[in-house]
């Protein structure tokens, strides 16, 4: 483990009753949306404890969603490298292409328990929003999904997938036009429509109980690979990885082993052009502690507290904010952070398409930039599980632009 010293944790009471990991997360909304947040919260307490809840949301990620999704030996690029095992938690092989359906499908069940058929979404890479509109047509709800206009242009596949579900996708022409800018506009469409609306916020981010809430929706990533990787190799992994943006994905995958003091586990972020200010978005990188959109944590943003430009060839890892979660984790020193820039997304996106026929998302291309790397480093009798978080359809035609090719 690298950096600071790593404290004892216990998972189980995080967060606390105030929604707080530590010093970071917490409830900081408009009085409007206080009372909405405290129901989701009475509600979803309920909702754990209610077999027929689980039960339904159990069938819903078989049966709809496709799990459980495998763990796959990258058998190839393991020998491409020369150094540790690698592993993919195949992620991208759900149902519309990435995890964030597990999450869509346990906040839209919510929803409907609590009598509410107007949902509203936020989305980046549009992978969220196609999830949330996908689960909305199933369950007969209105779907609005706000993105922002640059995201817009550089994912109109995911666009189009939203509006052939039945989603009405606003576009946001405020700000960066990217995904912070996303988040406001459904953050006030939510105070104005807070009665009969749940908003189904697609990261473990913002006010108590997303993180929380998004969080458990995708532990079910790691409990599946912690039975996986037992099945294949007897033991458990040497280090776990995965591309980390508001970092649901990440702490999907790690939650099941925080308490696993053997095994390293590593978020990786976006490093853009590199790290210098306005291109990048890597928030342990020159982060501040502050607030946005509902929670305390690292934010890119200046001594005034104005919220820095981001940048990413990944249109899902430009936030400017990171989980409160993995905030915590990091000062803790219980999970290690890295980056990753565009030129080395770019490099590992081609290697796996070409030594296992797998076409990344340029968000997972992210993590996989740094397993690469890392498994270059260890011995042939290590292990490394990484996150597949999402696959890369929606990123072809943004790739090919970037390698100077027409599709």
């Amino acid at each position: 483990m690298s950096g600071t010293s790593v404290k004892q944790i216990d998972k189980e009471a995080l967060p606390n009753r105030q929604g707080r990991f530590g010093e970071f997360g917490g409830c900081y909304v408009p009085e409007t949306l206080m009372t909405a947040l405290k129901d989701l919260g009475e509600e979803y307490e309920q909702a754990k404890s209610d077999p027929e809840f689980q039960s339904e949301l159990a069938f819903q990620l078989k049966e709809f969603a496709g799990r459980p999704t495998g763990l796959y030996f990258a058998e190839r690029l393991t020998e491409e490298i020369g150094g540790a095992k690698i592993y993919f938690k195949r992620e991208d092989l759900l149902h519309t292409g990435a995890h964030k359906i597990n999450n869509a499908i346990g906040q839209a069940l919510l929803a409907k328990r609590m009598g509410k058929r107007r949902i509203i979404a936020e989305t980046g890479a549009g992978q969220h929003g196609v999830a949330t509109a996908t689960v909305c047509a199933k369950m007969g709800l209105e779907c609005v999904v706000y993105m922002g206009a640059v995201d817009m242009e550089r994912q109109r596949l995911n666009v189009f997938r939203m509006q052939l579900c039945g989603a009405e996708v606003r576009g946001v022409d405020s700000g960066q036009k990217t995904l912070k800018d996303a988040v406001n506009e459904a953050m006030r469409d939510w105070v104005t429509n807070v009665r009969d609306t749940h908003y189904i916020l697609g990261s473990a981010l913002g006010a108590h109980p997303y993180p929380m809430m998004v969080r458990d929706f995708h532990r079910v990533i790691g409990k599946e690979a912690r039975e996986q990787i037992l099945e294949k190799e007897g033991r458990l992994p040497d280090e776990m990885i995965a591309c980390v943006g508001g970092g649901s994905n990440a702490i999907g995958l790690f939650y099941e082993f925080l308490d696993e003091p053997d095994i390293r586990l590593v978020g990786v972020e976006a490093g853009g052009y590199g790290i210098k200010q306005g291109e990048h978005a890597a928030r342990f990188e020159g982060g501040r502690l502050g607030v946005l959109q509902g929670c305390k944590t690292y934010i890119l943003q200046n001594e005034d507290g104005q919220i820095e430009l981001t940048h990413s060839i990944s249109a899902g890892l430009d936030y400017a904010a990171i989980g409160p979660e993995h905030a915590y984790y990091r000062d803790t020193g219980r999970i290690d952070y890295a980056y990753a820039t565009d030129d080395e997304v770019l490099e590992a996106f081609q290697l796996l398409c070409r030594v296992e026929g797998i076409i990344p998302a340029l968000e997972s291309a992210h993590a996989l930039a740094y397993t690469v790397k890392r498994a270059s480093e260890l011995s042939k009798d290590k292990i490394i599980v990484m996150n597949l978080s999402g696959r890369g359809d929606k990123d072809v035609n943004q790739v090919a632009r970037f390698l100077g090719e027409e599709v």
